[in-house]
C-alpha cells in the first residue's frame, strides 16, 4: 500500500471558546474548514432531502443514528444539533462548503479513468462537468453567484478549485492507487442499539489485506495541538469498519489540500474502544436532551459563522416551538463529552 506521511504530526488535544477571530490552524478555523469538507455530494443530497421533508410537512422524529458531522455538531453546540437534526432549519450554501463538494466529486470521478490517464489536466477537465452536475442536484448553490453577472467571481472560485485539485497530485499519485471503495456509505449498530453511519471518501486495501481510510480536506491542516479534533471523524469511521468487518484499519489519513499536508494516524484497539465509550456517552446526552427539550447553546468562536443566529437565545433570538413530546427531566442534562479521548 502506498502511504504518505508528509506533514504528519502525532495527535494532541485542544479546544478554545469565546468570540474572537479564528486562529490560523486553531480549533475555530479547523472546525469551519472541516464543516465545509463534510459536504460530499451524497451527504449534500441527503441534507437536501431532509429540507424537502420539512417543506412538505414531514413529522419531526427523534434522532435515530449518529454520524461524525452530527456528533461534532452536538459537541460544538447542542442547540445547533437540534436546529439541524430535529428542526431541520435550512442553511444557506457557502462558497467554501460548495467548493469542498466540487473538489470531492472531481477526485472521486478521476478514478473512473485508467491509471495512466489520472493526470492533473484530466482532473481539471472534470471540474466544469461536476459543477454543472452540482447545480442540477443542488439548485440552491446557484445563489452563490447570483450577484456576479459577468462571472468574474465564479471564475476565481473555479480557479481556486483547480488549484486544490492540482495540489493533490503533489501529495498522492493516483496512478499508483486503486481504491477498494470511493464515497463509501457505512453503517453499523452497536450492542447498545446506537446506529453509527457516515460516508468515507476513500478506502484503500493492500494486497496483504491492510486497510487505509482516506479523507480529503480542502482547508488547511490544524496545528499539532489541535489535530486530535480533526482525527475524531477518522476514528469514528475506523470504529464503524472494525464493528462491521472485525478489522482495525492500519492507517487513517487526512489529505489537506489547502496547505499541502498529510496527517496520518495508526489506530490501535484501545483507540476505538475509547471512541465507542465517548459516543455512547454522547448519545446518552442527546437522548436526554431529546426527551426533555433542553438544548443548551454553547457559545464559541464558531457562533460568528452560524446560520441560525436569528433563532439563538445568545443573539436575542427564539428557537422554533419544540416539535417533539417533552417529559420532565429525571436527571440534569450532562454536558457533552469534550474533544479529548
Amino acid at each position: 500500500m502506498e502511504t504518505s506521511t508528509e506533514g504528519a504530526p502525532r495527535p494532541a488535544s485542544g479546544r478554545a471558546a469565546a468570540e474572537e477571530p479564528a486562529v490560523p490552524g486553531g480549533p475555530a478555523q479547523t472546525a469551519v474548514e472541516t464543516a465545509a469538507d463534510a459536504q460530499t455530494v451524497a451527504e449534500a443530497a441527503a441534507e437536501t432531502a431532509a429540507v424537502s421533508d420539512l417543506v412538505t410537512g414531514a413529522t419531526a422524529i427523534a434522532p435515530a443514528s449518529l454520524s461524525p458531522s452530527r456528533a461534532s455538531d452536538f459537541m460544538q453546540c447542542p442547540l445547533l444539533y437540534r436546529f439541524r437534526v430535529i428542526d431541520r432549519l435550512p442553511e444557506k450554501p457557502s462558497e467554501a462548503a460548495t467548493r469542498g463538494t466540487l473538489v470531492h466529486a472531481v477526485l472521486e470521478r478521476l478514478f473512473d479513468a485508467p491509471a495512466a490517464e489520472r493526470t492533473p489536466p484530466r482532473a481539471k477537465s472534470l471540474i466544469p462537468g461536476q459543477w454543472d452536475r452540482l447545480r442540477e442536484t443542488r439548485p440552491e448553490v446557484v445563489e452563490l453567484f447570483a450577484d456576479d453577472p459577468r462571472g468574474e467571481r465564479l471564475a476565481r472560485w473555479l480557479g481556486e478549485a483547480e488549484q486544490l485539485v492540482e495540489r493533490w497530485f503533489t501529495l498522492e499519485d493516483p496512478s499508483r492507487l486503486e481504491p477498494a471503495e470511493r464515497e463509501l456509505f457505512v453503517e453499523t449498530e452497536l450492542e447498545s442499539g446506537l446506529r453509527l453511519r457516515g460516508i468515507i471518501d476513500r478506502v484503500d486495501v493492500a494486497p496483504t489485506g491492510e486497510v487505509r481510510i482516506v479523507d480529503y480536506k480542502t482547508g488547511k491542516a490544524p496545528r499539532p495541538e489541535y489535530s486530535e479534533g480533526a482525527l475524531f471523524q477518522m476514528k469514528f469511521y475506523a470504529l464503524v469498519v472494525w464493528r462491521l468487518k472485525n478489522v482495525i484499519p492500519r492507517r487513517l489519513q487526512l489529505v489537506y489540500l489547502g496547505s499541502g499536508q498529510v496527517l496520518t494516524y495508526d489506530p490501535v484497539l484501545a483507540d476505538l474502544e475509547r471512541v465507542e465509550r465517548k459516543l455512547l456517552a454522547l448519545w446518552e446526552a442527546i437522548r436526554l436532551a431529546t426527551e426533555t427539550g433542553d438544548w443548551r447553546p454553547r457559545p464559541t468562536k464558531l457562533c460568528g459563522w452560524c446560520d441560525h443566529q436569528a433563532h439563538c437565545p445568545e443573539f436575542g433570538g427564539t428557537p422554533p416551538p419544540y416539535p417533539l413530546p417533552v417529559r420532565a427531566a429525571e436527571l440534569p442534562v450532562q454536558p457533552a463529552p469534550g474533544e479529548g479521548g
